[in-house]
């Protein structure tokens, strides 16, 4: 097993008979070979959601650099809105 380390964990027991199941039905060798898997869905995930947050920043600095702004008051009005919060006087 090289560039692999050991590590011991717990599942709950739903999440415990899942990995079993997947290992019994041939999908995986084994509950290492279904945790790793999960682990490195795990990271694609988050790594997704780090650029989508990146972009996110890139776009309002554009839009920034662009002049497509508001006032402040206005974009607290726009957020109010759109979560249908209320109005402040």
């Amino acid at each position: 097993m090289k560039g692999m380390s050991r590590m011991n964990t717990q599942l709950p027991a739903d999440l415990e008979q899942f990995v079993q199941a997947k290992v019994r039905s041939g999908r995986f060798s084994s509950s290492d070979e279904a945790i790793t898997a999960a682990v490195r869905l795990l990271r694609q995930q988050e790594e997704a959601e780090d650029a989508r947050v990146l972009e996110g920043i890139r776009l309002g600095l554009d839009d920034v650099r662009a002049g497509r702004t508001q006032p402040l008051a206005e974009a607290f009005a726009d957020i109010r809105r759109d979560l249908n919060l209320p109005h402040r006087s």
